[in-house]
């Protein structure tokens, strides 16, 4: 079991912080590493690459179709570029180039798609993009990960350099938790971590739902309900035998994301339950609308995404 401590007192980091030290850190080891950007390097947090490796940074403009077809031609020519913009501009606007650029010739590229879900906050519906995982799951051979702090960010940054073929970074604009800070972390692309056993029922939850689900897990938990945490940080490939094994051991799955119910985690998990181990499944996420603009803390708990949300939500469905 995962012992994290009070939630209040943990520091917070942004995944975007993360991905932007990792980069810095593998762009050492490897001179074949080339990151790319759509003149948002301080808000994706590639300054520090730019910085250090001038020569290897490419600034794109606002040009995100156009930025995934020169990473596609680097990575042709035996680099490993990292697409770095936010996740709106990305899976939204440069999908066609996504697929057909990156995807279908399996180019090594790694996206790093920051700002997603509705956490962006005072932006706004426009760049709150909680429909990313599912346009991206739909896309052949594509890996998406999601992690859950910048120590997991970390990790997924140097997995997706040691994975052959295109990866999906998902990253968030918001300073989130920090719980992974310890010596026996270990990231593995395709596993899911069990954080908390339970035999009540099941959270599989994903990026920065996972805290909030073990916080609400440690509510439902003082009320004689043993919930059982599982962080799925990669959604594609997803760890379908962790998947199988605790649903079949606790009867009951809640799934939880920041990003549309239609199409993520909760919908992949259905998938993999439906046709391997029949299982009632309550998916907790954004409920088929649009965002809105506000503090991120406050539209967290207004759409039901917080500790309190959660726990709201898996007792009154299991009650």
């Amino acid at each position: 079991m995962t012992v994290i401590g009070n939630i209040n007192e943990l520091p917070r980091v942004a995944t975007r912080e993360g991905y932007g030290k990792a980069l810095a850190e593998l762009g050492k080891l490897d001179e074949n590493i080339v990151v790319l950007d759509a003149d948002l390097a301080a808000a994706t947090k590639t300054g520090a690459f730019m910085k250090a490796f001038p020569d290897r940074h490419i600034n794109c403009g606002i040009a995100e179709a156009n930025m995934a077809g020169i990473a596609a031609g680097l990575a042709a020519s035996g680099k490993i570029p990292f697409m770095s913009t936010f996740a709106m501009f990305v899976a939204g606007r440069a999908f066609e180039q996504v697929r057909n650029s990156i995807a279908y010739p399996h180019m090594n590229v790694k996206i790093g798609a920051t700002h997603a879900g509705i956490s962006v906050g005072e932006d706004g519906a426009t760049h709150q993009c909680n429909e990313d995982i599912a346009l991206m799951r739909i896309i052949p051979g594509m890996a998406i990960i999601n992690p859950c702090d910048a120590i997991e960010a970390e990790a997924a940054v140097k997995a997706a350099y040691e994975y052959d073929g295109p990866v999906y970074l998902r990253l968030g604009r918001l300073a989130v938790p920090v719980m992974n800070d310890r010596e026996d972390y270990q990231f593995e692309l395709g596993k899911g971590v069990v954080l908390r056993e339970g035999k009540d029922l099941t959270i599989f939850a994903t990026g920065l739902c996972v805290v909030e689900s073990l916080y609400a897990a440690e509510k439902l938990a003082k009320e004689g309900i043993d919930a059982e945490v599982i962080n799925i940080h990669t959604i594609k490939p997803i760890d379908e035998e962790l998947v199988v094994a605790s649903a079949a051991k606790t009867k009951k799955v809640f799934t939880v994301e920041e990003h549309s119910v239609i199409g993520g985690l909760g919908e992949a998990v259905c998938g993999v339950l439906s046709e391997k181990c029949p299982t009632k499944v309550t998916r907790i996420g954004i409920n088929d609308v649009f965002g809105e603009s506000g503090p991120a803390l406050e539209l967290l708990h207004k759409y039901g995404l917080d500790a309190e949300g959660i726990y709201q939500k898996i007792k009154g469905t299991i009650v």
